[in-house]
């Protein structure tokens, strides 16, 4: 008996601290837009994902100029502009990811086709909200 209660108790402890707010923003929050302009790599969606809901409950359209992005709030539109050729396109984010940490942002087919980065697949862009 006298083992349980430490152990009980130590269990409590890391199931409380496992609740604890950790100050990162969960999928479906609305966070703030700190922290543009910022520059990375964009991809975009591959086709298995046109029809799907995205994570704001709009279907992924690869004709819509949309985006998806980890922290942005849903709605907010960004000039992207591929740091290579200098083309840009404006988006609407309204999806989470990307699922890889080492991108910025996932572009709908058709923006990544009017930044010309089609046949890349990936490339350097900046991001800045517009108003």
């Amino acid at each position: 008996m006298t083992l349980r209660l430490p152990l009980l108790a130590s269990l409590c402890a890391l199931l409380l601290a496992g609740c604890a707010s950790s100050g990162r923003t969960t999928t479906g929050s609305t966070p703030s837009s700190s922290g543009l302009p910022a520059e990375g790599v964009a991809s975009y969606y591959a086709d298995k994902f046109e029809g799907r809901p995205t994570a704001s409950g709009e279907i992924y359209r690869a004709s819509a100029l949309t985006a998806a992005h980890r922290t942005l709030p849903f709605g907010t539109r960004l000039r992207v502009t591929h740091l290579k050729s200098g083309r840009t396109v404006i988006v609407k984010v309204n999806d989470r990811g990307p699922q890889r940490t080492d991108r910025l942002v996932d572009l709908s087919g058709a923006a990544a086709q009017a930044l010309g980065m089609i046949t890349e697949g990936l490339a350097r862009v900046r991001i800045e909200q517009v108003q």
